[in-house]
């Protein structure tokens, strides 16, 4: 079960780590040191929610009609392939992480921006309900569970590490360096896991 509670926790790293609106937003309350706690909890337990949805659905989906796993699979193997070619992509072309600039600085607002670049995001459903759900499901019972337990505590690591690291980590990330070797990991652990979805 310890290789199956890591496979999600590595999987779900890989998707979360990306550059993206929600990470930037992040680093962003972790720069100026607002709200930070409440910025990180809420990432961390919508994620938990929605690893949670994809793990019980996707399960209760493959029990239902098992021909959808077959549809699923390939279908998650079509995105993860994608996904590695766009990290390559990235590789080849870095960029940096530049801090969002929406929000403002009241507990309120910054518990509403954060909501929406969450919930209003269509790749969180695609990456964490649908994708780490059919990852999961390949594991059966229980350890799907063991692996949705994983995935989610890479969001607990990596959100608390960004928060409340953002100082310490911004140099490093503000050269597009660190994220051309960042990105080409990233596109070598999709093609492997979409080898492992289909095999």
């Amino acid at each position: 079960m310890l290789s199956v509670y890591l496979t999600g926790l590595g999987s779900a790293a890989a998707l979360i780590v990306a550059i993206g609106a929600q990470n930037a937003f992040v680093l962003r309350q972790g720069l100026r040191r607002e709200h930070v706690l409440a910025v990180v909890a809420i990432c961390v337990a919508s994620d938990a929610a929605l690893i949670a949805a994809g793990v019980a659905g996707i399960g209760t989906l493959v029990k239902a009609a098992p021909l959808a796993l077959v549809i699923v699979r390939w279908a998650g193997f079509a995105f993860l392939v994608g996904y590695a070619v766009f990290a390559a992509v990235r590789a080849v072309r870095p960029s940096t992480l530049t801090a969002a600039t929406s929000g403002g600085g009241t507990l309120a607002a910054a518990i509403a921006t954060c909501l929406a670049i969450t919930w209003l995001n269509p790749h969180v459903y695609l990456d964490t309900v649908l994708l780490l759900g059919s990852l999961s499901a390949t594991h059966g019972d229980p350890g799907r569970w063991v692996f949705g337990a994983g995935a989610a505590t890479a969001s607990l690591l990596w959100f608390v590490t960004l928060g409340f690291g953002a100082r310490v980590a911004a140099p490093v990330f503000a050269r597009p360096a660190a994220w051309r070797v960042l990105d080409a990991g990233i596109a070598v652990l999709m093609l492997v896991l979409a080898i492992m979805l289909v095999v």
